[in-house]
């Protein structure tokens, strides 16, 4: 496995297609979210955390789950729209999560944006209390090792969780049962407002992982092909019996940490211009330019059909009934 390089024209086993395929769910994940955003600020939306600066690791590896797993389950964190969007949740799915309106699947619209379960979508993700589904996952994976399932856990989570005592714990034990899983830590720098280096004394957070006796790479997360071969060896080691392996993801978060977060506080605002300019959609974009995969018009095409969709999807869900007092109890007891 490769440490963090640039693999620019390296796409490893990813056709044309699947970076077209790529790009076009990254265009239509930053519409979306810039949307959702835009309608916090209109006071529609209660409470957005933003996952640009994050889409191409978190579609990356939702690939590579896709091409080397025979099975696999997503724990998911708040910030992670690109993966549940990958998986299947529609546009107007999340935007009626966003404005709690019926029809939003994941927990009824009774939960935070993006919070909830899907297992026919295989999302699982039970609490916005850091850290909490990193044993949960864990657990999963022990269940798809004793039944035989051949199931690959991934699970996703922030720089700030891995200093949660959970996290520890279950990475431990996963490492000691070498379990079906790998863990996504999407390190965009900053636990809310506390910066990496008042979090941990070290540089790379992958480098724990040798004290947990697994694998540990670190690779960048603006770079969807450089993500994809990471994660893609990562998956096959689990998928193969190799055991657990951690997967730091460098990238960037460009906006507060929630909408309710004021991050000129606490962040220089230039170090979010220079994040910028490592755009993942600039540099996917280039790198299909370059390939002759993405013309103009095509990536012109993309940008409109990703709008029109957004404004569809936005219009349904704005105009939703919110959920009905009769629907209080669905889907938290069991019909007998």
């Amino acid at each position: 496995m490769t440490n963090a390089k640039s693999l620019k024209n390296n796409i490893g086993d990813l056709t044309k297609e699947d970076l077209l395929d790529i790009y076009a769910a990254m265009v239509l994940v930053r519409t979306l979210d810039e949307r959702v955003w835009m309608m916090n600020r209109q006071g529609k939306a209660a409470i957005v955390a933003s996952c640009q600066g994050h889409e191409a690791a978190q579609l990356a590896s939702v690939w590579a789950l896709r091409k080397y797993a025979t099975d696999f389950m997503c724990f998911t964190y708040y910030r992670d729209l690109a993966v549940t969007t990958a998986l299947g949740l529609t546009p107007e799915q999340s935007i009626r999560g966003f404005l709690a309106k019926d029809g939003e699947p994941l927990s009824g619209a009774r939960q935070f944006p993006q919070h909830g379960a899907s297992p026919e979508l295989r999302i699982i993700n039970q609490s916005n209390v850091i850290g909490t589904h990193v044993p949960h996952a864990v657990g999963w994976a022990l269940a798809s090792k004793m039944q035989d399932e051949q199931t690959v856990v991934a699970c996703y989570f922030g720089d700030g969780t891995t200093s949660q005592g959970e996290v520890h714990e279950a990475m431990n034990f996963a490492s000691i049962h070498k379990l079906p899983i790998v863990f996504f830590v999407e390190n965009n720098k900053y636990a809310i407002s506390v910066p990496q280096s008042s979090q941990m004394a070290i540089s790379r957070i992958s480098l724990r992982a040798e004290g947990y006796g697994m694998p540990g790479f670190t690779v960048d997360g603006n770079d969807v092909a450089a993500s994809y071969r990471v994660a893609s060896e990562a998956v096959s080691l689990a998928q193969n019996g190799g055991g657990p392996t951690l997967v730091e993801f460098d990238l960037e978060r460009y906006l507060p940490h929630t909408s309710d977060d004021d991050d000129s506080v606490y962040r220089d605002q230039d170090e979010i211009a220079q994040a910028k300019l490592r755009d993942p959609l600039k540099k996917l974009k280039q790198l299909l330019e370059e390939e002759g995969i993405l013309s103009p018009a095509k990536d012109n095409e993309l940008h409109t059909d990703a709008k029109r969709e957004i404004d569809s999807a936005t219009d349904r869900a704005d105009s939703a009934d919110f959920p009905s007092d009769h629907d209080v109890y669905s889907g938290v007891v069991q019909d007998s």
